[in-house]
């Protein structure tokens, strides 16, 4: 294995955003199997399992619709709109929701107590989700995320019976998890409560997703083996489920599997897009993110033929679907990784935050990578002067 070259060569979650959506041929799509018991109109269970699936999934924009659809059909189904909120938090593994998503879930969650629940179970669900909401312009993330993983847990211990609540608790001990305890306290309850559900339904997107997120760093990663492998084909029609098993395969160093299931990913993400109709030049987040995961691995395998026509396909972007971290992260990383993996320092002392007019100002993290690289590329080649400039 080639050696990593500082925080360029972190491996991040995606940070997904719900939003507009179009419509997917739901005959073929294969999301999993949900059985979320609800007390909703017989004739939208269905659909409602498939919008659980389709969140489970982080599939989000998918979601919010596919939730909104069981809403129109069954006015008086307030889980629908719990599902809404639901989604809204956007990927909450991978931080705050965006402001926009504070908004539309907190609108939600109000719309989800108009509706009502039929059940103390649906009202429990209901008002754990507006504990995530309630309050934000006054109580932090934290706290109100430590009180969501508290009401899933009193959910889940008085609901035995209902998996999906057992679900739900071990993705919220995910989202609370102390980044700083070696002892992964919280990954390995959630993996726990998972693996149990894993056995009972060892076709759930959910448990398979949120297992490996459990197992997600580096000495615990092994475990997430089983999980990696099964999630793909559970949930091919997701291109986030295609996308996650490579966060175990790279950090166990599987690197052909890293890089064909992001190839999957990568187009599902463009199937996806031209449904919606695109433009020429425009590429979506989920793509890019699946992109970088797959420079990695070509560069750990020493495919530098295939690394630099990712360069060259990826530099070719003019715009994202959606202006998101996740895809900016890709467009400075990528560049940056191939010319900084390759000790060619004045490739990487050239490189420019590309496409220019995309709005960098709103990720500064991702901005920064690209300075990092022509930085160390100009001192690498002997250009203090540049280097300082650049650092």
């Amino acid at each position: 294995m080639r050696p990593a070259v500082g925080a360029l060569l972190v491996v991040g979650l995606a940070t997904l955003t719900a939003g507009p959506a179009p419509a997917q041929d739901k005959a073929t799509e294969r999301l999993g199997t949900v059985r979320f018991a609800t007390s909703c109109a017989p004739a939208v269970h269905t659909p409602f399992n498939r919008a659980v699936a389709l969140l489970h999934s982080f599939h989000l924009d998918a979601a919010v619709g596919a939730f909104t659809e069981v809403a129109a059909a069954d006015p008086a189904c307030g889980m629908a709109q719990w599902g809404v909120a639901m989604a809204w938090l956007g990927n909450p593994l991978a931080g705050p929701p965006s402001a926009r998503g504070l908004k539309e879930g907190w609108a939600a969650v109000e719309k989800a107590k108009a509706a009502g629940a039929k059940t103390p179970r649906e009202r429990e669900y209901i008002a754990a989700i507006e504990t995530f909401y309630k309050d934000a312009d006054k109580v932090d993330h934290r706290t109100r995320a430590l009180a969501y993983e508290k009401a899933m847990e009193q959910i889940s211990a008085r609901y035995p019976a209902d998996r999906e609540a057992a679900v739900f608790y071990a993705l919220a001990l995910n989202i609370t998890l102390d980044p700083n305890d070696k002892t992964y306290a919280n990954q390995l309850k959630a993996a726990a409560i998972l693996e149990k559900v894993f056995a009972e339904q060892p076709n759930h997107p959910g448990v398979a997703h949120y297992l490996i997120h459990s197992y997600d760093f580096p000495p615990i990663a092994a475990k997430g083996l089983p999980a990696a492998k099964r999630y793909a084909s559970i949930a091919p029609s997701a291109p986030h489920a295609l996308h996650m098993p490579s966060h175990i395969f790279t950090r166990v160093g599987s690197w052909q599997e890293s890089i064909e299931t992001n190839r999957a990913s990568a187009k599902a993400a463009a199937d996806t897009l031209a449904a919606s109709g695109s433009q020429t030049g425009l590429r979506s987040y989920e793509g890019l993110h699946a992109y970088d995961y797959m420079m990695y691995g070509y560069l750990q395998l020493g495919r530098d033929r295939e690394a630099r026509a990712l360069v060259e396909e990826v530099t070719a972007t003019r715009k994202l679907n959606v202006d998101h971290f996740a895809g900016a992260f890709a467009l400075a990383a990528i560049p940056a990784r191939y010319a900084l993996e390759r000790g060619q320092w004045a490739e990487a002392s050239t490189l420019s935050p590309t496409p220019a007019d995309l709005a960098w100002n709103r990720f500064p993290q991702a901005e920064s990578i690209v300075w990092f690289a022509r930085g160390l590329g100009a001192a690498r080649s002997g250009n203090a002067a540049r280097a300082r400039q650049d650092l």
